[in-house]
């Protein structure tokens, strides 16, 4: 029984770095940028679009498709970088417990 009663109070801090964690992440801002920079994309730590700045030399109207596809990439590599920066925060949380694929925390 001593066994289960550590192992509760484990589970109980492991919960609150967890609410902690998601916290930290939901206050951080992810940028991720495409075409040399000209387009970049802020994304908060839940994935909402921020904001984005495109370089004004992109506004040609002759390059629509090009600037949508910078958009689209910009998108991509900021989620990247939440995602990386999120397993990151969560490796820290669990203290390296390696846990099976798609299980995720909390419960």
């Amino acid at each position: 029984m001593k066994n289960l009663a550590g192992l509760m109070k484990q589970a109980t801090q492991m919960q609150a770095k967890m609410e902690a964690m998601q916290s930290s992440l939901e206050a951080m801002n992810i940028e991720g940028s495409a075409g040399a920079g000209m387009v970049k994309v802020v994304l908060s730590g839940k994935g909402d679009m921020r904001s984005i700045q495109i370089d004004p030399k992109l506004a040609d109207p002759a390059e629509m498709e090009m600037l949508q596809d910078l958009i689209m990439a910009a998108c991509a590599d900021a989620r990247t970088k939440l995602d990386a920066t999120a397993a990151e925060e969560m490796q820290k949380v669990t203290g390296g417990l390696n846990l099976p694929a798609g299980m995720k925390l909390p419960f």
